[in-house]
């Protein structure tokens, strides 16, 4: 088996305890040589300045590629740019940009008065600059909003002719969600790369909520797999073997890339990348 590339997808912390849990993580993460962590914004774009502080210290501490999300939302243009260039001024020159979640209280997403309408126009904004390289999102078992799986593809078509260079899937459980929509895409003419997002299930009551929310379909034996893994106390040996097998699957069938979802927990991550023979390359930087 092909040894795949890997990379991680990080949260900004809010606390000292949740500061020194972000570092671990990347203690832990950062040998296994990802090409690049990702940090995400917050719901609304709370965590905006904690995510500009974490990516910052991460690309100084590990030395490594930081890719910090963007979002449109609670934001003028102006202001949405002026981030942009803080991360550029940071040494943080990959973004994945993203349209971003509604706002607290609210179901569906309102664009800010003066602000972008959409990721399309952030992701043109971005281009324009010169400066990033631009990741987006990608939706295997299609956007919930969207009309349907051809309008959701056709969208993401739009995002890669407005500049973007990668897309990074939403997760999914089986193996077939993902192969029948990079094949999807291909016929639609798409042929940048749509890199498989992978969720170690680290609490499936959370991840299934988060599944709901995002429109990830969530296969009966999955559900069922997990409701008596929790009676027994094996859930992390269940998301150990599911993870992988998924993972080896995805790679048998060509794919060369992965991004793991951490949760900021990267111990099932780590054995995961390990089963699948990504071994131990660097260590992280010390901090002075």
């Amino acid at each position: 088996m092909t040894t795949p590339a890997v990379s991680f997808e990080v949260f900004p912390p809010k606390t000292v305890d949740a500061a020194f849990k972000l570092w671990d993580t990347a203690q832990a993460l950062a040998p296994l040589a990802p090409r690049f962590f990702s940090v995400t914004y917050g719901a609304g774009g709370s965590t905006r300045d904690l995510t500009h502080d974490a990516a910052h210290v991460l690309r100084r501490t590990s030395k490594l590629p930081v890719s910090a999300h963007l979002t449109c939302v609670g934001a003028s243009v102006q202001e949405t740019m002026d981030v942009a260039e803080r991360f550029a001024e940071a040494g943080v020159t990959d973004i994945v940009a993203l349209r971003g979640d509604p706002q607290a209280g609210s179901d569906r997403f309102v664009a800010h008065s003066e602000g972008f309408a959409n990721s399309v126009e952030l992701i043109e904004a971005l281009a324009l600059l010169d400066k990033f390289t631009i990741r987006v999102g990608a939706y295997p078992d299609s956007h919930p909003e969207a009309a349907s799986q051809h309008a959701n593809i056709q969208y993401l078509k739009r995002k890669f002719d407005a500049g973007a260079a990668e897309a990074i899937t939403q997760f999914f459980f089986e193996p077939e969600s993902y192969l029948r929509f990079r094949d999807q895409c291909a016929a639609a003419g798409i042929d940048k790369p749509i890199v498989p997002g992978i969720l170690p299930v680290t609490n499936w009551t959370s991840a299934r909520k988060f599944a709901d929310s995002c429109g990830a379909k969530i296969p009966a034996w999955v559900d069922e797999a997990y409701r008596a893994a929790q009676r027994d106390g094996r859930t992390e040996l269940l998301s150990t073997a599911l993870c992988t097998e998924l993972c080896s699957t995805l790679v048998d069938e060509g794919v060369d890339a992965l991004h793991f979802y951490t949760l900021n927990r990267p111990d099932l991550t780590r054995n995961v990348c390990r089963a699948l023979g990504v071994t131990t390359q660097n260590s992280i930087a010390n901090v002075a």
